[in-house]
């Protein structure tokens, strides 16, 4: 452990070993359950439930990428409007996902645009029609194709769509002056991804998508991922994209063979393990499995 962080962790256990224990337990249940960790530059994030969120604190505004849900939303605001008396500029969604769009609703009336691929709206649209839960909703008024761009203080803000992979609509924005990508959920740091074939989710473009993704950035870009297994672990490096690129290839190998071998999506569903893969764990080996199946049969 490094000085600085030790003497920071062992003021805060001096100070809580000094409360009787009814006081330390208060003094744990006011801690936030949120966190704000900065990365590079004016450049953070902020998680607490849902996706992973990041921001930029520039001189001219404030730009935040995804949302999770209203109260986690509110509680980011609240935290940014502590470190910036700048406006909301730009609130872009990786993808449409109420984990990552929830709070979209926070900022209504507050930041100037919402960004996101043209399938993240078409996707965020139907859903919410389906929920009945469009006056809850912000939705995009920016959207594109393949790229969007925008240059705020002295941060250029490129997205890259590089086809279905999670869902059709799944964008990478990368903060190329600090040279951070926020993967959204293109990235499931060791743990067992969501494959949304409602709207339009491939696996085994979701592989083509790593590779371009790998080969486009360099080796000192950070990624922010959607969600980890680890939660304090949601950036990493291109290391991390493949490894995730060859759980896809093992898991679609894997289940292409057993489909061969003529074992039924129940039967498919029912094994505990991928052959070579060892470090994505968790919950949703099973959903993974009979999703791939549907893919890999689907005519």
């Amino acid at each position: 452990m490094h000085r600085r962080s030790f003497i920071r962790y062992s003021s805060l256990s001096a100070g809580l070993l000094a409360l009787s224990p009814k006081n330390l337990l208060a003094s744990l249940l006011q801690q936030p359950a949120y966190k704000i960790t900065m990365l590079r530059n004016d450049i953070g994030i902020f998680t607490e439930r849902g996706g992973t969120i990041a921001f930029l604190l520039s001189p001219e505004g404030i730009v935040v990428v995804d949302s999770e849900f209203p109260d986690p939303a509110k509680h980011l605001i609240d935290e940014l409007k502590k470190k910036s008396e700048k406006p909301f500029k730009l609130l872009i969604n990786t993808h449409h996902h109420g984990d990552h769009t929830g709070g979209n609703i926070a900022f209504k009336d507050m930041v100037e645009h919402v960004v996101g691929h043209e399938n993240c709206l078409a996707n965020y649209k139907r859903v919410s029609e389906q929920q009945k839960s469009t006056d809850k909703q912000l939705f995009q008024d920016i959207t594109f194709t393949d790229s969007w761009k925008h240059k705020i203080g002295k941060e250029r803000i490129r997205a890259y769509y590089f086809g279905a992979a999670h869902t059709n609509g799944d964008a990478i924005f990368h903060f190329e002056h600090a040279n951070i990508a926020h993967m959204g959920d293109l990235m499931f740091n060791r743990r067992h991804p969501v494959i949304d074939r409602s709207a339009g989710a491939s696996i085994q473009n979701w592989v083509v998508v790593l590779d371009k993704t790998v080969k486009h950035f360099n080796k000192d870009t950070m990624f922010v991922f959607g969600h980890a297994l680890d939660p304090e672990k949601v950036t990493g490096t291109k290391e991390d994209l493949s490894l995730f690129k060859d759980y896809f290839e093992k898991l679609l190998d894997f289940t292409g063979k057993e489909i061969k071998a003529g074992k039924t999506k129940e039967e498919i569903g029912k094994n505990t393990s991928i052959p070579g893969v060892t470090e994505w764990k968790g919950d949703g080996i099973q959903r993974v499995l009979t999703t791939t199946y549907d893919e890999l049969t689907s005519k």
